[in-house]
């Protein structure tokens, strides 16, 4: 069935249009029934399937929606530093607000397989610290299990210096990946048991070339995405915990 692309385009500005309207939120009823609506009218049968569309950097365009996070009055949302990659990078109380989230897909070496990494940049706002500009890129890859679902599964993560900080105030801040004393108990029992469970590697330090610091998760978690939308422009996924994200062509 050819769907009026007409129709499309103007559900497609529908969505863009609630999603303004209500601070990017997609558990808004708005943004719900505009998602609903572009769902029925998807034009591509077999999404998770679909390689040529899949494959670009996209850029989320609702609200972030980590856990714990805290809306300001500029609309943008602030994080502590360890929200947002498993409490694995000191310090974890850092408190930062995110710029924006992209993610990009490609083609790995398996016919089937394709990187599905996760990448927030941010600017830290403690004013006890330099203010800095950074990235965490948690690592990820994913194949499809059916024609609108894919099997993803994170592997580990990255903290480095966007390209614009200065290096010197970022080694401020991040030099030191070594502070398990000073961890709460809720901190360490977590750390445990994603050691036990994913066989966690958590960072041995900041790298002295690249000021990267890294973790990697041998056993992975794994969750499955379903997408609800895909064309040209436009990917709309809900995860298996029913979160939702939006996103567009970079």
């Amino acid at each position: 069935m050819v769907v009026d692309t007409e129709k499309r385009t103007s559900a497609k500005t529908a969505l863009r249009q609630v999603l303004a309207a209500c601070g990017g939120k997609t558990k808004d009823e708005a943004v719900i029934a505009a998602i609903d609506n572009l769902h029925q009218l998807n034009p591509t049968t077999a999404p998770a399937r679909s390689r040529e569309l899949l494959d670009h950097q996209w850029l989320l365009i609702n609200a972030p929606n980590f856990p714990g996070g805290e809306q300001l009055a500029d609309g943008k949302y602030a994080y502590t530093l360890g929200r947002l990659a498993f409490n694995m990078f000191q310090p974890t109380g850092l408190k930062l607000v995110i710029d924006r989230v992209l993610q990009p897909i490609l083609l790995l070496g398996d016919a089937e397989q394709q990187s599905h990494d996760i990448i927030v940049e941010f600017t830290t706002i403690d004013e006890s610290l330099p203010q800095v500009r950074g990235i965490v890129r948690n690592q990820g890859v994913c194949y499809p299990v059916s024609d609108t679902v894919l099997q993803v599964q994170f592997t580990g993560g990255i903290l480095a210096p966007h390209p614009s900080t200065n290096i010197k105030d970022w080694q401020a801040i991040f030099t030191e990946q070594h502070q398990s004393s000073q961890k709460s108990w809720q901190e360490k029992l977590m750390s445990g048991f994603l050691k036990l469970m994913f066989g966690l590697v958590p960072p041995q330090g900041i790298n002295p070339e690249t000021r990267e610091v890294a973790f990697t998760m041998k056993r992975a978690p794994k969750g499955r995405l379903e997408i609800l939308y895909l064309d040209e422009e436009l990917r709309i996924t809900r995860g298996q915990k029913g979160t939702v994200l939006v996103c567009q062509r970079n």
